[in-house]
C-alpha cells in the first residue's frame, strides 16, 4: 500500500481540479479522499465510467454488475466501467455493450491504442438467493469475456462469478487492480440493486491473476 500512499497529493488539490471539471455524460463525478488507502479517488456508480492517466483511486462495488478495467502499458492510462446488463435499449452504460464503447473510445482519446490495451475483470457473482434462473452475473461475464475476444483486448486476470459481492479498486496508470470480497450477508444495497437489474432481464469459470486481495 505505500506505493499508492506515496502517490497521495496534499489538501485535495488535485480533487478541486477533478471536480470543477466539466463532466462529460456518463462519466463518474464522485471525488472524495480515501482514508485508507491515503489517496485520491473517485467513485464509479452503475452506469459510469472513469479514464485518467495519474493513480487516483477509481473504485466501485458489485454484485452480478461487471466493471472492465483497462490499461494501456505504453500511454500509461487506464478506465473502469460498472455495467448491469448485457444489452438494452437506448444509449446508456448501464448496458454491457454502450458501457464497453465508451470506455474504448475515452481510452483512445487519452492516447492509448486497442492493439496495446489489456483488461482486468470483475464481478458477476450471483448475490441474490434464489435468482440463480436468471443468470443475470453469468450473463454480464459471458459478455464481457466475449466483447473483449472479439476486440481483441487480452484478459489479464479476472475475478468473477461465485456468490460474493465485490469491491474493486483500480490505479490508471499503473495498471494495478485490487479486489475485496465482500460477505454476502452484509450487502443490502447490492442486492436491490440487482434486483433491479433481474426485472429488466431476459431469461463459466473464475480465473486467476494478477489481482491482489485487500
Amino acid at each position: 500500500m505505500a506505493a499508492v500512499s506515496s502517490l497521495s497529493t496534499p489538501a485535495g488539490s488535485r480533487l478541486d481540479r477533478l471536480r470543477a471539471r466539466v463532466r462529460k455524460p456518463g462519466e463518474a463525478s464522485f471525488f472524495f479522499y480515501d482514508a485508507h488507502f491515503k489517496n485520491d479517488a473517485v467513485k464509479i456508480l452503475p452506469g459510469e465510467y472513469f479514464v485518467f492517466n495519474e493513480d487516483l483511486l477509481i473504485m466501485t462495488t458489485l454484485g452480478s454488475c461487471i466493471a472492465a478495467c483497462l490499461w494501456d502499458r505504453n500511454a500509461k492510462v487506464g478506465g473502469m466501467n460498472h455495467f448491469m446488463l448485457p444489452e438494452g435499449n437506448g444509449d446508456s452504460g448501464r448496458y454491457g455493450s454502450y458501457a464497453m464503447e465508451l470506455l474504448i473510445n475515452e481510452m483512445m482519446k487519452h492516447g492509448a491504442q486497442r492493439m496495446t490495451m489489456e483488461a482486468k475483470v470483475f464481478g458477476g457473482g450471483q448475490v441474490i438467493s434464489g435468482m440463480s434462473t436468471m443468470n443475470v452475473g453469468e450473463r454480464n461475464t459471458n459478455f464481457v469475456v466475449d466483447y473483449l475476444k472479439t476486440e481483441r483486448i487480452p484478459i489479464m486476470s479476472k475475478d468473477v462469478l461465485d456468490v460474493y459481492p465485490r469491491k474493486v479498486c483500480f490505479l490508471p496508470a499503473s495498471g494495478k487492480a485490487m479486489v475485496k470480497r465482500l460477505a454476502p450477508a452484509n450487502a443490502e444495497a447490492l442486492v436491490a440493486q440487482d434486483r433491479a437489474a433481474a426485472q429488466r432481464a431476459v431469461p463459466a469459470a473464475t480465473g486467476g491473476g494478477s489481482v491482489d486481495l485487500f
